[in-house]
């Protein structure tokens, strides 16, 4: 039996529940499909699933199976489609992670555009801030700000990320506009909780780094969004990209401070597994990002 209709048949299993609905939707035997499955189990040397007398259900080998038979088959499509010369359209479902600040701020309104322009690809968006495992999470492709640790994974860079260091008016009338790190009042810091002080060079940095050791910040919060309003209201400075803090400071809410201190930009990147084929769908996300964007974003402009 081709390995292939084994791994076709285990993903149709797993998505229905069931032996029987899975043998209906493929119109064949429910013993076709449990043999399938049996010589699947045989040849990888694990159980897939656990079966009851109303249900089966993934086992941990499975789940993990099931990872890997989705990122096969979807590499076979992949590849007839871009080995068929007429079969030239984006489409399929493209499953992201990304940000959730940026996404709710800025992706959302490029997705929208994306759409548009290629109607026959499905986009499953996914918000977390934390570094997912874009291949056993079943993700296509991540969305990355900051400096990116080496991996198998491949990096496309999509726009530049500014830093900037600001508090509200109210806050520097009451305490000072300050000069140089040292100035800094740590118990002010409004820390975001999956920071990553990657620049140990910045003198900021490094000041930021010693005060959230030594001190206890006075929010900590693991969105950026909700640090920032916080500091419009007067209640201490916060580290932030600008995607974030551009309009408060263009309203004058917030005031950029230590201006000369803050690192050098950071990036966005769109990571995804290595593959000697890359998908339609996946190429032209990445190209319309990249477009989308551009090297300075416009909420730098």
């Amino acid at each position: 039996m081709d390995r292939i209709d084994l791994f076709k048949t285990f993903t149709v299993v797993a998505t229905e529940g069931s032996f029987t609905r899975a043998a209906e939707k493929m119109n064949t035997s429910n013993q076709l499909v449990s043999k399938y499955i049996a010589q699947l189990e045989k040849q990888l040397d694990v159980r897939l699933f656990n079966r009851t007398t109303r249900k089966i259900h993934l086992t941990e080998a499975g789940q993990q199976a099931l990872q890997h038979a989705k990122h096969i088959l979807e590499s076979i499509n992949d590849m007839e489609g871009q080995l068929g010369l007429l079969n030239t359209q984006a489409k399929g479902v493209l499953h992201v992670s990304a940000p959730v600040s940026f996404s709710t701020l800025h992706l959302s309104s490029c997705l929208g555009a994306f759409q548009h322009a290629h109607p026959n690809v499905q986009v499953n968006l996914q918000l977390n801030d934390r570094k997912v495992d874009v291949i056993d999470e079943g993700f296509d492709v991540a969305l990355r700000a900051g400096q990116l640790s080496s991996s198998s994974l491949v990096a496309i860079k999509i726009t530049n990320i500014r830093l900037v260091l600001c508090a509200s008016p109210t806050y520097l009338e009451k305490f000072g506009t300050p000069s140089h790190p040292s100035d800094l009042h740590p118990e002010h810091y409004l820390e975001y909780a999956y920071v990553n002080y990657e620049n140990e060079a910045s003198e900021l940095i490094q000041a930021l780094k010693a005060n959230v050791q030594k001190n206890t910040p006075r929010l900590t919060a693991n969105n950026g969004e909700v640090l920032t309003d916080v500091a419009k209201h007067g209640h201490g400075y916060v580290l932030q990209p600008t995607f974030i803090a551009y309009e408060a400071i263009n309203k004058g809410e917030l005031v950029p401070i230590l201006e000369e201190y803050v690192p050098q930009a950071i990036a966005l990147y769109a990571v995804y597994p290595h593959r000697k084929l890359v998908s339609n769908k996946l190429r032209v996300f990445i190209d319309f990002l990249k477009d989308y964007f551009a090297s300075t974003p416009y909420w730098d402009k």
